[in-house]
């Protein structure tokens, strides 16, 4: 039943409704009647009357919509070619940059296995042993992590609850599974004297700017690369990460996405301009000014924006942060990081000169400060010391941690 009343709003009458959705749902939409209050009353409970007769006949029709679905022998249907299909619907309801970890998760490992180990297997014949069974599977055979089936646990429940409430299959199956537990994540990160040594190995190299701004500011790979100039303000001293830049692989090819947003509103933080810092970018602003002379009409004019640009102006491109780091460090005799692992070493210096985990969560840009703690749990272990020798002074023979 569709329930409803009028509501005064700016001096007319809004039409609202009450009613419970063909999934449940409760809803109350409003509308807009157009009907000013005065003298209007009766034919705004006209229109009332009439919304709630056309939404309880459009709710009948897809009630029966769905009923007819459940009735079209969902069982027809093979589980990667719905596995497939609900791709392809997603294309449309999720950013590209997730459809694409969609795509490589469910194309390239799930429909296979599936195809392999369960061929003809329909939607709706889907147990939670086979889905139980494919994650054994990866973590015996191909040595995947707890963490890293999880989230293709994510991903394949997402498609099937997508299945439960279309009506395809009556229940979803990977609810009914264990999930392994979740790994705990180990930070590494390089301390004062291996950075030190780093700054030194990296200068000169096409990678320079990009570690220094890693390390010191603890920026994200996708911010690095999408800092532009206007986020420099050299008059006030500041440098404000607003705008990322990031790279996936779509049927084969490279994609870079750049987007005016960070990650998340916490992501969009002022920093301030340190003079090091400030010098590097000066440098870099003058070299960039005499290739576009040297360049001429070579030089790339699509990127003029941003900072971080090589000899003739083309942007340097995440993954190759990515390929060239370790390269160098190994070239160097350095112990083996990833560059992600640079904003960890950021963290753990800052922590070791005194500031507190809320202000790491700050500089850092984490959302929560449990992300912050969790992941730097090793960074308390110093005040676990000093708690630890304030205890140990009762005891007779006074002796430090």
């Amino acid at each position: 039943m569709v329930a409803g009343h009028l509501r005064e709003r700016g001096g007319y009458y809004h039409i609202i409704l009450s009613y419970t959705d063909e999934n449940g749902k409760r809803k109350t939409p409003s509308k807009a009647t157009g009907l000013p209050v005065k003298g209007n009353k009766k034919r705004a409970e006209a229109l009332l009357q009439k919304a709630r007769m056309e939404m309880e006949a459009e709710l009948q029709q897809k009630l029966e919509e769905k009923e007819q679905r459940s009735e079209d022998k969902p069982s027809e249907m093979l589980f990667t070619i719905f596995l497939s299909d609900w791709l392809d619907m997603m294309q449309s309801s999720v950013e590209e940059v997730t459809h694409a970890a969609y795509s490589m998760t469910i194309k390239r490992r799930v429909i296979p296995y599936f195809d392999r180990m369960h061929p003809g297997l329909k939607l709706c014949d889907v147990k939670p042993k086979h889905i139980q069974d494919y994650y054994t599977y990866e973590m015996k055979h191909n040595g995947m992590s707890a963490n890293t089936v999880i989230h293709r646990h994510a991903n394949i429940r997402k498609a099937l609850q997508y299945a439960y409430k279309t009506g395809l299959i009556n229940s979803n199956p990977a609810d009914c599974v264990q999930r392994p537990r979740k790994e705990k994540f180990q930070a590494s990160f390089y301390n004062e004297k291996e950075l030190e040594q780093l700054f030194k190995v990296v200068k000169g190299d096409p990678v320079e700017f990009a570690v220094t701004v890693a390390a010191f500011y603890g920026l994200r790979r996708s911010e690095v690369i999408g800092l532009k100039w206007d986020a420099i303000d050299f008059e006030h001293k500041t440098i404000t990460i607003r705008h990322t830049v990031t790279q996936f692989t779509k049927d084969g090819k490279s994609v870079i996405v750049e987007k005016d947003r960070t990650k998340t509103k916490s992501s969009y933080r002022t920093l301030p301009l340190v003079p090091p810092f400030e010098e590097l970018l000066l440098r870099m602003k003058a070299q960039q000014k005499m290739n576009r002379k040297l360049c001429g009409r070579s030089y790339c004019k699509k990127y003029l924006d941003y900072i971080y640009v090589n000899e003739i102006g083309e942007l340097v491109k995440p993954g190759y942060l990515t390929q060239h780091f370790p390269n160098l460090l190994e070239k160097n005799n350095m112990r083996r990081i990833r560059f992600h692992d640079l904003r960890h070493s950021c963290a753990s210096l800052l922590y070791a000169n005194g500031v507190s985990l809320k202000e790491i969560q700050e500089w850092l840009g984490h959302s929560d400060i449990s992300t912050t703690s969790n992941i730097y749990t090793h960074l308390d272990f110093s005040s676990k010391v000093s708690s630890a020798n304030a205890i140990v002074n009762i005891f007779p023979e006074n002796a430090k941690v």
